[in-house]
């Protein structure tokens, strides 16, 4: 089996810019799940928490625009009126804001269990 170094930089790239987006508006407990051995739809899954929907709807404003920015196709986002889970859909990429207590009811991050994750392993200072 061959690797393609081309894709693998691209998404870990393409990752780091998430995180770095979400850290910008002090987004925390990020924590980026590898679901490709799991599904065919997304290569990875971000979870984030935010402290109230406001700042919810505030990452995943600067997630689209850094990731625009940088030339990365953004699919759509769900969840912005309500504000509790904010979805961004960057296609490789499926970003996830939460508050705390949405997090803590669906824990994405049992369900989609046999994912390589690294939960909380990135916290905003």
């Amino acid at each position: 089996m061959t690797i393609d170094v081309n894709a693998v930089n691209y998404l870990e790239t393409m990752k780091q810019a998430v995180i770095d987006a979400i850290e910008d508006i002090k987004g925390f407990d990020i924590t980026p799940m590898d679901v490709r051995k799991l599904t065919s739809m997304t290569s990875y899954m971000i979870v984030a928490s935010a402290t109230s929907s406001r700042q919810a709807k505030a990452i995943a404003d600067n997630v689209r625009e850094k990731l625009k920015e940088k030339g990365y196709h953004i699919r759509g986002t769900e969840g912005e009126k309500e504000g509790e889970w904010v979805l961004v859909d960057l296609d490789d990429i499926v970003v996830h804001i939460m508050v705390p207590t949405t997090r803590a009811y669906y824990n994405l991050e049992q369900l989609w269990g046999e994912a390589e994750s690294r939960r909380g392993h990135i916290k905003a200072e």
